[in-house]
């Protein structure tokens, strides 16, 4: 072929190609949500929605300019890592975990390379970050601070029940965090002079059970559940009725305890944390760095107290613990 004629029929040719990244659509990012619990538990729904919302205020909503994956344990912590495998087989762009450390660490075990955005106790205890400020690796999120508020727990325990002497820890031994948990009360019980039986419980049905071992609590006994845990979130009606049904004065980490039911809860503002996490998501999307997005620490914890099961259970709340209730459900 003549060079004239090569030329002509390249000419042509080109004209019938794609102009590659002239005028065609970004392809749609994806974000991989691993989560611990199940969509049906209002807690977890909650929280995904706050992701979400976190997500929409930076300019990321779902079926439209962004795809989520969503990946649910139903509790079932051994499900996890397959899961999280599912996720990066996918090639999502960013993985946000739901479900404390069990996600977050399945998370971590699946890639090094896919940003993770976790919500989580301690994530340096937990080995997913080595340094707060400045995280290694492809991990950054918030820790909820759920574990340091345990000694907080027991005093407005103690405000509520005055002549506690006894207490009882739930706790899920599959958690990661349990022994971390099971430590903080037992510290915090012996500096209070208080006697504490540790019960566990992996499944719901063994919650009455469990519960059922306090014998009758008396006045001089009361009971914390070990948490946030996915676990116990799911289980929470059971929790509560069974609390209830035994008379045992219980406090909760999250204030859908209370709300259902439950006596009193502290803690952190869950929807605020994943609404943080959202905005932490969207800024990867946008090209930020793990290693350069601090761990972030919540600063805001809530007290909630519920008035008619403390009547139920025969307790007078003190003014001043009234006083300094974020909300009071009567």
């Amino acid at each position: 072929m003549r060079r004239r004629d090569l030329v002509t029929a390249l000419g042509a040719a080109a004209a019938t190609w794609p102009l590659a990244g002239v005028g065609q659509p970004r392809p749609m990012p994806v974000v991989g949500v691993l989560s611990a619990g199940s969509p049906e538990n209002p807690t977890v729904a909650a929280n995904v929605m706050a992701l979400r919302q976190g997500l929409a205020e930076t300019g990321y909503v779902e079926g439209q300019n962004l795809a989520i994956e969503y990946r649910w344990a139903e509790g079932s912590y051994g499900r996890l890592p397959a899961m999280a495998a599912d996720l990066v087989d996918r090639q999502v762009n960013v993985v946000a975990t739901i479900g404390g450390t069990p996600s977050a660490l399945a998370a971590k075990g699946a890639t090094s390379a896919i940003p993770i955005v976790f919500v989580t106790g301690d994530p340096i205890e937990a080995g997913l970050v080595t340094n707060l400020a400045r995280p290694n690796g492809n991990l950054t999120g918030l820790s909820i601070l759920s574990t340091e508020l345990m000694p907080k727990r027991l005093q407005l325990l103690s405000e509520l029940v005055p002549r506690m002497t006894a207490l009882a820890l739930l706790i899920n031994p599959n958690n990661p965090a349990a022994e971390r948990i099971t430590r903080e009360v037992r510290d915090a019980a012996r500096s209070r002079g208080v006697l504490i039986e540790v019960l566990t419980a992996e499944t719901e049905s063994q919650v009455e059970a469990v519960l059922a071992k306090t014998g009758g609590i008396s006045a001089t006994h009361a009971l914390v559940v070990g948490g946030p845990d996915p676990a116990f979130a799911a289980w929470r009606n059971r929790l509560i009725a069974s609390a209830l049904r035994h008379a045992i004065p219980a406090i909760y980490a999250q204030r859908e305890f209370p709300a259902a039911g439950g006596l009193i809860s502290y803690g952190t503002s869950f929807p605020a944390v994943y609404h943080q996490a959202g905005i932490y998501v969207a800024k990867i999307l946008n090209g930020a760095k793990p290693a350069d997005l601090p761990v972030q620490q919540p600063t805001k914890f809530e007290l909630v107290i519920n008035l008619k099961t403390a009547k139920a259970l025969g307790l007078t709340v003190p003014q001043a613990l009234l006083a300094r209730a974020d909300e009071v459900i009567e």
